[in-house]
């Protein structure tokens, strides 16, 4: 009985054929692989992957020439696991550049404008509200602070550090309505 002489009805029987073509054939597959891959991880999963793809897809049992049909099925595994890495390459790729997007989507200059134009903003404040609604709006926004934070750091309650930030922005919003 040859090596293909069964024909692979049910699961069992493409496993063992195979297993067969493995056992004759492995160190040719894997010869092959190694050739055409050189990365040494992706050659050992080609391997085991072309197992699956025997099992899923034995050789035919009239087959006279299996070497020739075993290269010709590597060669397209090779080239299908070639292509999906490709795929997932650039899957990957193109999700890192939608991570690495700025949120200052205007660019380097126009970032140093509106940190010029903040600071001006913050050195009015300064100029014109109350130390305590200064800054109590400084912390809180410029330096991100929350209430609680604010409260801490100026030895206050948190509703007159709302009560501080309400009216002084009130104060800020009347001065850019005016000028």
């Amino acid at each position: 009985m040859s090596l293909l002489s069964v024909h692979p009805n049910n699961y069992a029987t493409r496993v063992n054929i195979a297993a067969k073509v493995f056992g004759q054939y492995g160190d040719f597959i894997h010869t092959v692989i190694r050739c055409k891959v050189r990365n040494e991880a992706m050659v050992d999963d080609l391997f085991q992957d072309f197992f699956l793809s025997i099992v899923s897809k034995p050789p035919p049992p009239s087959l006279r020439n299996i070497k020739g049909y075993l290269y010709r099925a590597l060669i397209h595994d090779i080239i299908d696991a070639v292509r999906c890495m490709e795929r997932y390459e650039g899957h990957i790729r193109k999700y890192g550049n939608k991570l690495n997007c700025s949120i200052n989507k205007n660019g380097f200059e126009d970032a140093l404008i509106e940190k010029e134009e903040l600071d001006r903003l913050f050195a009015l404040i300064r100029e014109r509200l109350p130390e305590s609604e200064s800054e109590a709006i400084a912390l809180r926004y410029r330096d991100s602070h929350s209430i609680k934070e604010v409260a801490k750091k100026m030895g206050v309650e948190k509703r007159t550090v709302s009560s501080y930030i309400s009216v002084g922005l009130k104060k800020i919003r009347q001065l850019l309505t005016i000028k």
